[in-house]
């Protein structure tokens, strides 16, 4: 019915070239400019789905409500020492908080002073009692460090020690682990390479392993989203500032940069990385295909201008129906230009059998008529079932895949009206002459016979092979995890790996907002029951618990020590001969009692150490003298001002940490840790049906990649069976024949299957960046089949001889060029993603060149 009026459609083209053509660079002037002034591009995968969905709800309202800990750029520092760290953290903090043109806020959530005043009330009440303990045995030692804060006072303090063992009142036992840490120290300094030393790990250990072994500078960066990397600037910023801090340059501290923003940012940098490369080979392989798909450059320009024309167009209409792509949406061009140069190649290489399909070549308009005729009508049913299939993935709560569905959906009826438009246009104008016959592959009609005589047996091993897929079908995993389609490489990624195995840091865990703080304390003892919970966090964990036991001891401690540590005088900081002077002294102190000394004892090392080190320059012994004590002062300080500790409640938390905790309309948040840092999908899974099964209403990253998961599972069953059912409907409309119909969605379904074996053989999971092999797996399957049946039923007899199987193999092979560049990209999503296209194509050739023509029905005109 349609073949009449679509071979004068081309022919009407075809007579009016010019004319079609400039209207066609007028359209596609258009929608270049729509593109630009409208079409965005988000990195967030929180777009990719329904704000209407129960747990996206959740998420925003804790997006809403704490905005603070969104679009965070994290610096995490690591030193060798935590002094040098917290000073690192400090300094750095301090110049991003001056460049308030780049940063919106700077923070350090592990530094408050809160925090820092209350640090004793923070441990437990055993090793609070060891530590005050450890603290008050070394009071005389401490109280010769206070006096006298300098590698003087340290020297005078062990020279005490060789007076106590050599009258025999010196118990050494409690002091070895310093006394190591003096005498490496000293020995390093000795070596001419003085380095400094720890005193919060030698004389409040416990305070410095309960902040952990980073530092955090947390910042707000001023985003700018008109560029690929909103947050560069910021992080330019950033890195300047941390190559300018002193420990960095010393190598004695290391910076690392992370935060979604810094990961969204490395994310498009990895996409673009080698792209434009990539692209070039691309580019050759897939003109290398058409050339010898039609042999003619007279044919293979206008069908890479339709294509590009095509893609304009379809552009365009996404800037206007959708405005933003997301993570998903954005390979639509990758869906257009796999399957709309399906349509140009069938369309020109018939076109070359119509030319040379008699004796004497027919006239060129004629020859492109008759083209439309023969092939109009195949295209356009492709076009309908494989836009019907994506359109059928409009309506799913999966927006990635919904705005995929729309943009690829719409995109096949622009392929299909550009490929009997534009593309006759462009040949009648470029004129191609004929070259030789070209009917398909004449090698191939063997295979022909050879599958028609192996029929049974064929359709037999696919069966088996559909049937395995089927059932393994419930086993192929989809990877909600976001952070694991990136490269773990990135600086980024690096840093986040660094952190994952502290449940107080890992990305991992589950949020909630509870009506108040009285509900969160109790559903708190309730989850901290659960067997995956490391901890539960709420605005209480900043209050010391157990105060009525540890504040008396650190009173009592206190009322000892104090007095120590607050000298009425301090002695001026030494000058290079005093410092020798009393290395001296400590020498003529300690040799005498070597002898009673075991070999291993810390204090012969030390003894020769300063041997040494007093017959060192000035500059070396005053190098040694900032390396023993530089942080000694700070540290000094420190212990005052914790065994100064008061009883704390609620009203003495700081605005700053409250917060991120509580609500001015007293709704409480709360945060609860997986044991571990575990990170498996497993273990996340059966940690939060533990926390569901406690508090249903649960939020956080946990939820998100989960939830996220399921609701793609979800889209996808249903849009499947959707799209199946559109695509019969219209194939039975077009060919009127059930059989027909179940003839063309027989190999789509067994290449599904195929490609679920193939994911499971390769464990290749699915993910975020390669779901949309699904969606084209399924528009490239419809179109080579819909091409071999239509064929078939008009007298075709050799199928894999004829010009379809050949359109059909070189449009394939492009099509997989596209995607084998994408395979090779330095972004692992976006790797996954070629690799399953790749294995997706694949199994598609194989079903429609190998079962399609076993399936095929045998006629009496077929040769035997």
């Amino acid at each position: 019915m349609l073949r009449a009026p679509l071979g004068r459609l081309v022919a009407f083209c075809s007579r009016r070239a010019l004319l079609v053509v400039v209207l066609a660079t007028v359209l596609a002037a258009g929608a270049l400019l729509v593109t630009r002034a409208r079409l965005g591009v988000s990195t967030d995968t929180g777009n990719l789905f329904s704000a209407s969905l129960p747990w996206k709800q959740r998420a925003n309202v804790l997006k809403r409500d704490f905005p603070q800990n969104e679009d965070l750029l994290v610096a995490v520092i690591r030193a060798d020492i935590p002094e040098e760290g917290q000073e690192t953290a400090r300094q750095l903090a301090a110049v991003l908080a001056a460049q308030t043109a780049r940063f919106k806020s700077v923070r350090r959530p592990d530094a408050d002073p809160y925090l820092a005043r209350n640090a004793l009330l923070f441990l437990a009440p055993k090793p609070l009692e060891a530590l005050l303990n450890a603290t008050i045995d070394a009071q005389p030692f401490l109280g010769q460090l206070a006096a006298d804060p300098s590698s003087r006072g340290l020297f005078e303090a062990l020279g005490l020690i060789g007076d106590g063992i050599a009258h025999g009142q010196a118990n050494l036992a409690n002091f070895q682990a310093p006394l190591r840490a003096f005498a490496r120290n000293l020995g390093e300094a000795a070596a001419g390479h003085p380095t400094p030393l720890s005193w919060q790990r030698l004389l409040t250990s416990s305070l410095s392993d309960l902040g952990g072994q980073y530092q955090f500078v947390e910042t707000q960066p001023r985003l700018n989203f008109g560029s690929f990397a909103p947050g560069g600037v910021a992080t330019d910023a950033m890195r300047a500032a941390i190559a300018a801090l002193p420990e960095v340059r010393a190598g004695h501290a290391q910076v690392y940069i992370t935060g979604q923003v810094a990961l969204d940012d490395e994310e498009f940098a990895s996409v673009a990385e080698g792209a434009v490369k990539e692209l070039i080979a691309s580019l050759v392989l897939v003109t290398l295909w058409l050339f010898l798909a039609v042999r003619s450059w007279r044919i293979i320009i206008p069908i890479v201008i339709v294509l590009l024309l095509g893609l304009l167009l379809t552009t365009g209409f996404a800037a206007i129906a959708v405005g933003t792509l997301n993570l998903v949406s954005v390979a639509f061009a990758v869906l257009f230009v796999g399957i709309a140069v399906d349509f140009a190649i069938q369309f020109s290489v018939r076109f070359r059998a119509q030319r040379h399909g008699t004796g004497q070549p027919l006239p060129l308009l004629l020859s492109l008529s008759e083209t439309g005729r023969e092939t109009g009508v195949q295209i356009l049913i492709a076009a309908s079932a494989t836009a019907a299939g994506f359109l059928a993935f409009t309506p799913t709560a999966f927006r990635g895949v919904a705005q995929l569905g729309l943009i690829a959906g719409v995109g096949m009826l622009i392929a299909f009206a550009c490929t009997l438009t534009v593309l006759p246009a462009l040949l009648m104008l470029f004129g191609y002459l004929p070259t030789g016959v070209d009917e398909g592959f004449a090698w191939a009609r063997r295979y022909d016979r050879l599958f028609r005589r192996n029929r049974r047996r064929l359709i037999a091993g696919f069966a088996v092979l559909g049937l395995a897929g089927a059932a393994l079908l419930p086993l192929l995993r989809f990877d909600g995890d976001p952070l694991h389609t990136k490269n773990p490489n990135w600086p980024g990624m690096r840093a986040l790996h660094l952190l994952m195995n502290n449940p107080q840091t890992s990305p991992y865990s589950a949020e909630m907002l509870v009506p108040d703080l009285a509900a969160a304390r109790a559903l708190a003892v309730r989850l901290e029951k659960l067997p995956l919970v490391s901890d539960v966090r709420t605005l209480d964990s900043f209050v010391p618990t157990d105060q009525d036991q540890k504040l008396p001891l650190i009173q009592d401690a206190a009322s000892l020590l104090l007095p120590t540590l607050l000298p009425y005088q301090v002695a001026p900081a030494p000058d290079a001969a005093a410092i020798r002077a009393a290395m001296l002294k400590t020498v003529a102190s300690l040799a005498p009692v070597l002898g009673k000394l075991t070999a291993d004892d810390p204090l012969r090392a030390i003894t020769a150490a300063l041997q040494i080190l007093s017959k060192r320059p000035d500059a070396d012994l005053l190098a040694a003298n900032r390396a023993l004590v530089q942080y000694l002062p700070v540290t000094l300080d420190q212990l005052r001002t914790v065994l100064q500790a008061k009883p704390t409640g609620l009203g003495d938390v700081p605005p700053g940490i409250a917060r991120d905790w509580i609500l001015p309309d007293g709704q409480a948040h709360m945060e609860v840790h997986v044991r571990n840092g575990a990170s498996d999908s497993a273990t996340l899974n059966r940690f939060l049906r533990e926390v569901r099964g406690v508090y249903p209403n649960v939020s956080g990253s946990v939820v998100t990649i989960i939830a996220s998961a399921s609701t793609i599972v979800s889209a996808f069953k249903i849009a499947a069976l959707s799209a199946l059912a559109m695509i019969a409907l219209i194939l039975l409309i077009a060919l009127r024949r059930l059989r027909d119909v179940a003839l063309v969605l027989a190999p789509l379904l067994l290449s599904a299957m195929l490609t679920v074996i193939l994911c499971l053989v390769l464990r290749q999971p699915l993910n975020f960046a390669n779901i949309i092999a699904l969606p084209l797996l399924l528009g490239v399957g419809v179109s080579f089949n819909i091409y071999f049946m239509m064929n078939w039923r008009a007298g075709m007899r050799d199928p894999l001889g004829s010009p379809t199987a050949k359109a059909v193999l070189f449009s394939a092979l492009t099509t997989g060029t596209a995607f084998g560049s994408l395979a090779l990209s330095h972004h692992p999503g976006t790797a996954s993603m070629g690799r399953l296209l790749l294995m997706s194509l694949a199994c598609t050739l194989l079903a429609t060149l190998v079962f399609e023509p076993a399936l095929l029905p045998r006629r009496r005109q077929d040769p035997h």
